[in-house]
């Protein structure tokens, strides 16, 4: 593992992600772009805070293969001045669009306690989940592939195999495989198949 390169394929695999594609699609992250930093055509100097936080591993691993790999960051009171990067939009009809750089994500938001280097957030814009969340932040991290039984009746942030991106509570179908996916301000979306989806950890305004 001596390219940076490698070690972030590494990291993608471990992380439970068969395919660079999916990754990027989870970070919501250019596809053409990850694909280029995963084989070491193009650098990912910028990214690779985004990388490091959304595999959980430590960046200067990550970069400089110094350290050990995995190390778990808290946040704290005592660190108001902490960061996760934050990855993209909610924007109307509840659909995460992701609106992510080329060079690294879109900004920082503020960190929250508990948070793990795989914390990331995004920013509901508009009523997708009701007037009150408008510019609220959402976090998450554990990102489940395929998902597990504990995310369901619960919030969650849910990749969908047709590239939607959205934020639902997960509820299970009568058909095997699938899920019906729910929220109070919009109509319920049902027998859908899930590619990942991961809990919400927390919602604060902004």
């Amino acid at each position: 593992m001596s390219e940076p390169h490698e070690r972030l394929q590494k990291a993608r695999e471990e992380a439970g992600y068969a395919t660079a594609t999916a990754a990027a699609a989870a970070m919501g992250v250019n596809a053409q772009t990850y694909h280029g930093h995963e084989n070491g055509s193009r650098a990912f100097t910028r990214a690779a805070a985004r990388y490091a936080a959304f595999f959980h591993v430590s960046m200067d691993w990550l970069v400089s293969n110094k350290g050990p790999a995995r190390r778990v960051r808290t946040a704290s009171k005592a660190d108001p001045h902490a960061t996760v990067p934050l990855v993209g939009y909610v924007g109307a009809g509840a659909e995460t669009h992701f609106f992510a750089q080329d060079s690294g994500h879109l900004d920082d938001a503020p960190a929250v306690e508990g948070m793990s280097e795989a914390t990331v957030a995004v920013e509901i814009r508009g009523e997708s989940l009701g007037t009150f969340f408008d510019r609220w932040l959402v976090y998450y991290d554990d990102v489940r592939r395929p998902i597990t039984g504990d995310l369901i009746n619960h919030l969650c942030v849910v990749g969908l195999t047709d590239g939607r991106i959205l934020i639902k509570k997960i509820q299970r179908s009568k058909t095997r495989g699938l899920f019906h996916l729910l929220s109070q301000a919009e109509p319920p979306i049902l027998d859908v198949e899930i590619e990942w989806a991961a809990r919400v950890k927390t919602m604060v305004p902004r």
